[in-house]
């Protein structure tokens, strides 16, 4: 047994001790006393807790690995998940300004996956134990949206109907104003005996739309989201922001990066989460590297009034960077990246003259790294805004405003 003291969190949400020793469901400052097996303490004892340690408010959390930090108040996570952003640009050499955290509420996720597996009585949803493949029903999560929450039985139907006794389902629920989009994966072949069970299981639970391993199998109605001014069909299972007031906080701002704009280039773009709201003042051309959410973003401008014109552009921007002759004499650029950053993109963007850019990233390290390529091309970080739409976890999202030579107050 070995008595240690945690010093910090890593970016895993595990307590950090001298040696180093990593231990779960720890705090800075506690004192834990365990078994260390391979630099891991697995079963800490807490002796001395930390006054910033709570109550979990999910009675799964000891066994879900769905949230990693339920044990910590509010006020040290929200201080965490920004210094976890303000360490990444420090070690870039990078400072800025920080506006108050934007974090969104409880039991308001409108997107989660659960893993669902066949069992001798039928089948089991819910979230994977942390590091593991055994799976842990969470029947009144309190990360999610009550209507996905109370979903669990119809993703169990589904396994029951679709799953082979070896393997898992993989069941994406998203609330859409039509009714719950449900993009299964990982299922047995669709046939005529799986598509008619589909089709009941559609209408026992009122379900807009069931997709199958990439393809609708069943829409009853098509399941839209509302971006600004215009409705939007993602294809099944498109990449969509986690909550509606952690995309509200990223819109509002990069509205605010790029105010006063009239020509601006969305990098990224998805199925429109900020081009089609910005269409309502300006001129935006979408580059998205899935011909899929460029179709949706291109049918919702489609069916809206009263935006501006949005041209659409699929393009792998990992490959096929738009050059920065291509970006020169635009107002404005928004570019949000998957986790691995847009290097090569960024190093066009740092050469092509565009005066203002909204950069939106999940990843503090990639992100602070983009930045440093644009402050060393001549930009300058003006302010960052980091909003927490997966909480209780150790995910960070991040949005913030660079300028070209002087900056805008």
């Amino acid at each position: 047994m070995e008595r240690v003291t945690i010093e910090r969190l890593g970016h895993q949400g595990d307590g950090i001790a001298p040696g180093p020793i990593y231990v779960p469901a720890t705090l800075p400052g506690e004192v834990v006393l365990g078994d260390v097996e391979g630099g891991v303490m697995p079963t800490p004892r807490i002796e001395t807790p930390s006054s910033d340690r709570v109550r979990p408010p999910c009675r799964h959390a000891k066994s879900c690995g769905g949230c990693q930090l339920q044990h910590a108040s509010d006020g040290f996570l929200a201080d965490w998940k920004v210094g976890v952003v303000r360490q990444s640009l420090k070690a870039q050499g990078l400072e800025a300004d920080f506006r108050p955290i934007q974090t969104s509420p409880a039991q308001t996720r409108r997107r989660a996956t659960f893993s669902v597996r066949r069992t001798k009585k039928g089948a089991l949803a819910g979230f994977h134990m942390k590091a593991s493949d055994v799976i842990v029903a969470v029947p009144d999560c309190q990360l999610v949206h009550p209507e996905i929450a109370a979903a669990l039985p119809m993703v169990e139907a589904l396994a029951v109907l679709g799953a082979s006794r070896k393997g898992a389902l993989s069941v994406l629920l998203t609330r859409s104003l039509d009714g719950l989009d449900v993009a299964v994966t990982g299922g047995k072949p669709l046939d005529t005996a799986l598509y008619a069970g589909l089709a009941d299981t559609a209408r026992q639970y009122d379900l807009a739309r069931i997709s199958w391993d990439g393809e609708p199998a069943i829409t009853r109605r098509a399941p839209h989201l509302r971006m600004s001014g215009a409705l939007v069909t993602p294809p099944p299972g498109a990449f969509l922001q986690a909550t509606p007031e952690g995309e509200a906080a990223l819109r509002s701002a990069v509205h605010e990066a790029v105010s006063g704009a009239g020509r601006m280039a969305d990098l990224f773009a998805g199925c429109g989460t900020f081009a089609l709201p910005l269409a309502q003042g300006a001129r935006v051309h979408a580059v998205e590297g899935d011909g899929a959410m460029l179709e949706a973003l291109a049918q919702g401008h489609r069916t809206a009034t009263g935006l501006k014109p949005v041209t659409t552009e699929t393009r792998d921007l990992f490959r096929n960077p738009l050059l920065a002759s291509e970006l020169s004499g635009l107002d404005a650029v928004v570019i949000d990246p998957p986790r691995a950053g847009a290097e090569a993109q960024v190093a066009q963007l740092g050469q092509s003259g565009v005066p203002r850019i909204a950069h939106v990233s999940c990843n503090p390290v990639t992100f602070a790294r983009d930045c440093a390529t644009l402050v060393a091309a001549g930009y300058r970080l003006d302010w960052v805004q980091v909003v927490d739409q997966f909480r209780w976890s150790t995910h960070v999202e991040v949005a913030a405003q660079l300028t070209l030579g002087t900056p805008t107050k």
